[in-house]
C-alpha cells in the first residue's frame, strides 16, 4: 500500500513549476561532483523539491506560495534530522540557472 505522502510527491514530480522543470532539466542524468540527485523526496513530513541524499543536502524552489513562517517551520525540522537546505526563488533559477547551479557545487565541495 502507497503511503498519502509517497501518492503527493509522485503527483508533484508530474506538475512541477516552470523553475523547478527548468532545474531538474539541468540536473536529471547528472552527477554533481559524484553525488546523484532526485527530486520530489518525501522526507519526514515534508517533500524536498530536490535532494542529494548522500551529502543530506536539499535544494528547494520556492514561488510565491511560500510564506516564511511555514519556510521556516520546514527547514528547522530538516536540519534536525541532518539535512542542509538551500532555497532559491524561482525567478533567481529562472534568471540565473547557472548561478543557482553554482551555489549547489559550491555547497557540495568538502
Amino acid at each position: 500500500m502507497v503511503s498519502e505522502i509517497t501518492r503527493r510527491s509522485r503527483s508533484l514530480r508530474s506538475g512541477m513549476t516552470n523553475a523547478e522543470q527548468a532545474l531538474w532539466l539541468r540536473l536529471k542524468g547528472r552527477q554533481l561532483l559524484g553525488f546523484k540527485v532526485r527530486r520530489q523526496l518525501p522526507i519526514g513530513p515534508y517533500i524536498a523539491d530536490f535532494c542529494i541524499p548522500a551529502a543530506h543536502l536539499i535544494i528547494e524552489s520556492d514561488g510565491g506560495q511560500h510564506t516564511a513562517e511555514a519556510d521556516a517551520r520546514r527547514t528547522i525540522y530538516l536540519e534536525s534530522q541532518g539535512w542542509r537546505v538551500l532555497r532559491f526563488w524561482n525567478n533567481d533559477t529562472l534568471s540565473n540557472i547557472d548561478g543557482v547551479l553554482a551555489e549547489i557545487t559550491r555547497a557540495l565541495k568538502p
